[in-house]
């Protein structure tokens, strides 16, 4: 969290597991530390910010923040988990800079509206959504290799950045943000999705990611 957040990024991820009823960050099973709660990773950390920037989520209170969550474990029994957990941090959910986006493994479509107002879902391009869940949608994504099979390095091929844009697109008409996961890592590669307007870059090189956007080479 401390890494994403000092760079000022407008989205940050997390993975979680409900495990002997704590909620855990980590990205596989064999990796579970009760030590590493939601709330000592990110929740904490995130409110004392909050509380030090007056109420704001960045010190220069104009970014918005995603949360995004990934639930790995149980749908329902780790959403309700996590609200009752979220429901703790009124300067969080009641913040207007702050959206809480759950991914992974989530409730169906038609449940969406059954959530609380500070619950958004990661929808899908493929999945059907009526007017009243699709407002509980606060992103979509798609897995990158769908569409393409380019490594990130050199240039990738007119049919496959063809194929991109339109799922790009289909999210945008749909009045959403996009993201790809599973993506290509690499400068190449975030040129590429700032050029086709992803609006959310995937990444595990939060530094230099944050280096290259100030530089805006692209």
């Amino acid at each position: 969290f401390a890494l994403a957040y000092e760079n000022g990024f407008g989205s940050i991820e997390a993975d979680i597991w409900l495990k002997d009823e704590l909620l855990v960050v980590a990205h596989d099973a064999k990796d579970i530390d009760p030590k590493k709660t939601l709330s000592v990773l990110y929740l904490d950390p995130l409110a004392k910010r909050i509380a030090e920037n007056k109420g704001k989520v960045y010190a220069d209170g104009k970014k918005e923040l995603q949360l995004l969550i990934d639930i790995k474990s149980d749908a329902i029994a780790t959403l309700d988990a996590l609200i009752s957990v979220l429901e703790k941090y009124p300067s969080l959910i009641q913040n207007k800079k702050i959206r809480f986006v759950i991914s992974g493994n989530r409730p169906q479509p038609t449940d969406y509206v059954n959530y609380p107002s500070f619950i958004f879902f990661d929808g899908r391009p493929a999945e059907q959504y009526d007017k009243k869940a699709l407002k509980k949608v606060g992103l979509i994504s798609e897995n990158y290799y769908k569409f393409a099979m380019w490594n990130g390095i050199g240039e990738i091929a007119a049919n496959q950045r063809t194929a991109l844009l339109s799922v790009i697109k289909k999210a945008h008409e749909m009045g959403k943000p996009f993201r790809f996961w599973a993506t290509p890592d690499t400068e190449a590669s975030w040129k590429l999705f700032m050029e086709l307007g992803v609006d959310y870059i995937n990444t595990d090189k939060v530094e230099a990611l944050a280096s290259f956007l100030k530089r805006k080479q692209f």
